[in-house]
């Protein structure tokens, strides 16, 4: 569906919005086009092509909210959504930090690829599965998704806002376990994010490592015992602590409800002075990250920690309302923890006693951000080696604790198209065991 064409059904929303009582309103309509190829059970299952369409609309009215979202784009279908909305508003608690976003300037912004080359992707992932049939033997792959997805939206308020963006790349995530004779791995998953068939899809990101590791895990044995010292989370794990912790201590509710240990900690000092963390979907290395935020407003790129100080809680306009703080100027989850000058081997070297930690399966951390969790796909650290792959294996500790414990930082990293992640050791970690 043509950018010009979602303009219209979105002034026409918010027409309809405004003539049934709303005293602002914004909406979003969306239209997307995915290709998708499957493979189950290392044998290819699926090629297929959707559609999808759908306009979310947002209303205020005497300072109620209302809020749907339908997946159809036709006028009939809009009034009677519209006329729902408007209902939702009326029957709402009033709350005067609702808002919609002031008009800057509007934009409309493009990203990806013209068009897919449906025969080299199929190759490609023809290609991929024997490659990982060859060369990794043993590794199994129970599924796999890759996809070509084109998608249009436009964001328009009764402001005057009004943002479009049309993204189209390419993306292939794999779940996989190694199976030899009675012994078997568990799972794991790697995935990727790209725009161009140039190379090898194999060769992308820290696919290789993550293969050559699960191999390694057939000979896996539980831990016995418990220590407390250096725990090195993988590219691959390290979204999980980092994003938990800036969640669980920077978010609406926490910052609003005052219970976020960081509440009053802007500008200070909350992590390691070698920790730096950053939201990046304006990124060169970023594939089709956001250019305007669910709110309205222009994305930029910001920090949340830099050298070791909090620069930004991550607040919606709403939260920054209702807290006197400022807003965030990107929610994406589109992340960078920035490198640091050590290379990983010589990372490893250093550490007598620890645990590379590719996974880790665990709940939601406590409100001081204390947690434990089952560490996946995980090696023992030994004399500055990494020696025998572990199962069975608990790691406990406390988020803000590890974050103004971080011992190393890699100078390598890993990029998947949304995250740009290192391998970071965290001192203070207890690893228990049977």
């Amino acid at each position: 569906m043509e950018i010009s064409k979602l303009k219209e059904i979105a002034q026409y929303t918010l027409g309809r919005l405004k003539e049934y009582g709303a005293d602002d309103a914004q909406c979003k309509v969306s239209f997307g086009i995915v290709d998708e190829i499957n493979v189950d059970a290392g044998e290819f299952s699926l090629m297929r092509s959707t559609f999808d369409s759908s306009v979310t609309m947002k209303v205020i009215k005497d300072m109620k909210k209302g809020v749907i979202a339908i997946n159809k784009t036709d006028y009939a279908s809009i009034d009677a959504a519209a006329k729902e909305c408007i209902e939702a508003a009326d029957v709402a608690a009033e709350d005067d930090c609702l808002s919609i976003a002031e008009k800057a300037e509007n934009e409309d912004f493009t990203f990806g690829v013209s068009e897919s080359d449906r025969d080299k992707f199929f190759k490609r992932i023809q290609e991929y599965v024997e490659n990982v049939n060859t060369d990794y033997p043993k590794v199994f792959i129970e599924q796999l998704i890759a996809d070509f997805a084109e998608s249009e939206s436009v964001l328009a308020n009764t402001n005057g806002v009004e943002f479009s963006y049309r993204t189209a790349y390419y993306s292939m995530g794999s779940m996989y376990s190694a199976h030899d004779g009675d012994k078997i791995t568990s799972f794991n998953s790697t995935g990727i994010d790209f725009t161009d068939l140039d190379e090898p899809i194999i060769e992308k990101g820290t696919q290789r490592m993550m293969y050559e590791l699960c191999e390694k895990e057939l000979e896996a044995v539980p831990f016995e015992g418990k220590f407390t010292g250096t725990a090195v989370f993988a590219p691959s794990a390290l979204g999980d602590i980092i994003g938990t912790a800036i969640d669980n201590f920077t978010c609406d509710e926490t910052i609003i409800n005052n219970t976020s240990p960081w509440r009053n900690k802007l500008g200070q000092k909350v992590a390691s002075d070698s920790l730096t963390v950053s939201l990046i979907p304006l990124d060169d290395r970023v594939i089709g990250g956001e250019r305007y935020t669910a709110e309205g407003y222009k994305t930029e790129n910001c920090d949340i920690i830099r050298n070791g100080v909090l620069e930004n809680f991550t607040l919606t306009e709403y939260g920054a309302r209702k807290s006197g703080e400022k807003r965030c100027p990107t929610l994406s989850s589109c992340m960078e923890v920035a490198s640091g000058s050590t290379p990983y081997d010589e990372l490893i070297s250093k550490i007598d006693n620890g645990i590379l930690v590719c996974r880790i399966s665990g709940g939601s951390p406590a409100g001081n951000g204390d947690f434990s969790g089952v560490a996946k796909n995980s090696f023992l650290i030994e004399n500055g080696k990494i020696t025998k792959p572990v199962l069975e294996t608990m790691i406990s500790g406390n988020l803000a604790d590890m974050l103004m414990n971080v011992t190393d930082i890699s100078k390598e990293t890993a990029e998947d198209g949304s995250t740009v992640f290192p391998w970071v050791a965290f001192d203070g970690v207890t690893v228990s065991g049977k």
